[in-house]
């Protein structure tokens, strides 16, 4: 049943509303207005600069198409003029229906004419349809050229079909504006997290590195899993959703004190105060003996001890791990006590310093590290302050949840399993290895990438990583350099 010119113009409207790629889309509405007008060719020109810049040329007969990923067009743009047809579309606002070139006077047909003469090509007749959006702005015009008839004789443009084209026009205009939108809406978000990431580099660099490092290695692992074939495949907007989550997921940073998030030890400045303390007791030792309280043999064992204690204490203030032995002796040390100028008797340590050197694993106190954890919970409100386009409605959930576990160990709202999506759970992922491997944090070293996929199994076994996804991260090989 063939189609009427109505149904065939929704048909095309629905057509060019689901087309999403640009130059697909500038193809596809020039070949829709040729064959909706039955001509044997005709140009599309977007409006830069009060410029029409040449986007495509299709000329049936001749088999000839070029712009986007065809030929090249190299003519140069033509200004806004009233001489020529397709700028006089554009300053009027208006279709115009040229029957026939050669015998027309009103513009300037040269160019079609020497065409003509070069080339055994017979220019007739032009339509040239103004593209103005639903806001009124003229983006671009159609200029279609050789109305055919039924025998494929050129003719002159019906009048039946302006309104027809001018529809198309409009739709045409409305797509390629809503792409625009689209266009701008994405280099809009690209540059909200390059300033913020510029923010965190400001204060942080080793973190802004960590985020580049895993948007690498997030991106390097996407790409395999697309050649590999695997059944996990993530689709244009899922990809982008996954990548701005990684580039926002340490937003939350932003507000975390740079003496916690930058703690390279235990005690951080409070080993200056212990130091000190350290000081006082062996001047008070040497005035002891001076005074002739205590003998050269007492006193030489109280500065040994002393000694022996500072310098434990500066080892493990920087030690990644404590054994259960040191941290006996760190109890040892807490309960030493000396006589202070006011004869009272005062403990090596504070009670404060006595915590923090207690801290079996990593820097952070239990107070620093809720601060740290806190980063998190201000990520997902300034993300859910930013109005994501609905494709990219994920980010802010995706991005504060990184560091939730599937056995509900994580935090900062103890999920488990069943609520965690796999995006989630690559993210927390590729955040793991990347801090395991970081060779820049100032308050631990790096290490080798087998011993870091080795912690990933272990943290699987324990029931904290998605399985499968540990191993596609190790199959993809995803945080070396593409040879």
């Amino acid at each position: 049943m063939t189609s009427t010119p109505f149904q065939k113009l929704l048909q095309i409207c629905i057509a060019l509303s689901a087309e999403r790629d640009r130059e697909a889309l500038l193809s596809q509405i020039l070949d829709t207005a040729i064959d909706v007008a039955n001509s044997d060719g005709g140009t599309l020109y977007l409006l830069e600069n009060d410029e029409l810049h040449f986007c495509r040329m299709v000329t049936k007969s001749f088999s000839i198409r070029q712009g986007g990923h065809a030929a090249p067009i190299t003519l140069p743009p033509v200004p806004l003029r009233p001489s020529h047809v397709c700028a006089r579309a554009v300053l009027e606002n208006r279709l115009i229906n040229v029957p026939d070139v050669h015998s027309n006077e009103e513009f300037d047909f040269s160019g079609a004419r020497k065409y003509d003469a070069m080339t055994g090509y017979k220019t007739r007749s032009m339509l040239v349809v103004p593209l103005a959006n639903d806001r009124g702005e003229l983006i671009g015009v159609l200029q279609l050229i050789n109305a055919l008839t039924d025998d494929g004789e050129p003719t002159d443009f019906p009048k039946e079909i302006e309104d027809l084209m001018l529809a198309l026009a409009s739709q045409a205009a409305i797509s390629l504006t809503n792409m625009l939108y689209s266009e701008q809406i994405t280099q809009l978000l690209d540059s909200l997290v390059d300033a913020l990431s510029t923010a965190i580099d400001a204060r942080t660099p080793y973190n802004a590195n960590h985020t580049r490092n895993m948007v690498k290695y997030g991106t390097r692992f996407l790409d395999w899993l697309d050649k590999s074939g695997n059944s996990w495949q993530f689709d244009p907007d899922t990809r982008r959703s996954f990548l701005l989550s990684v580039w926002l997921h340490d937003v939350g940073k932003l507000v975390v004190p740079l003496e916690v998030m930058d703690k390279a030890s235990r005690l951080g400045s409070n080993l200056q105060e212990v130091e000190h303390r350290f000081s006082i007791m062996a001047l008070l030792s040497e005035n002891a003996l001076l005074r002739g309280e205590i003998n050269q043999e007492e006193y030489d064992r109280r500065i040994a001890e002393q000694e022996s204690a500072l310098s434990f204490i500066r080892e493990i203030n920087s030690a990644g791990f404590l054994s259960d032995e040191r941290l006996a002796r760190v109890e040892e040390i807490a309960k030493m006590r000396f006589v202070a100028r006011n004869g009272e008797e005062t403990p090596w340590l504070t009670e404060a310093e006595h915590t923090l050197l207690s801290i079996r694993k990593g820097t952070l106190s239990a107070e620093e590290r809720s601060v740290m954890e806190s980063h998190v919970v201000v990520t997902a409100r300034i993300l859910e302050q930013v109005s994501f386009p609905k494709r990219y409605a994920q980010v802010p959930a995706w991005a504060s949840a990184h560091h939730e576990l599937l056995n509900g160990r994580g935090y900062p709202d103890h999920r488990t399993a069943e609520s965690i999506p796999p995006e989630v759970r690559l993210l927390t992922v590729l955040d793991i290895f990347d801090a395991l491997t970081a060779f820049d944090r100032p308050y631990k070293p790096g290490m080798p990438a087998e011993k870091a996929l080795s912690i990933l199994q272990n943290m699987v076994q324990e029931g904290n990583l998605d399985a499968n996804i540990v191993s596609l991260f190790i199959e993809s090989r995803a945080w070396e350099e593409s040879k």
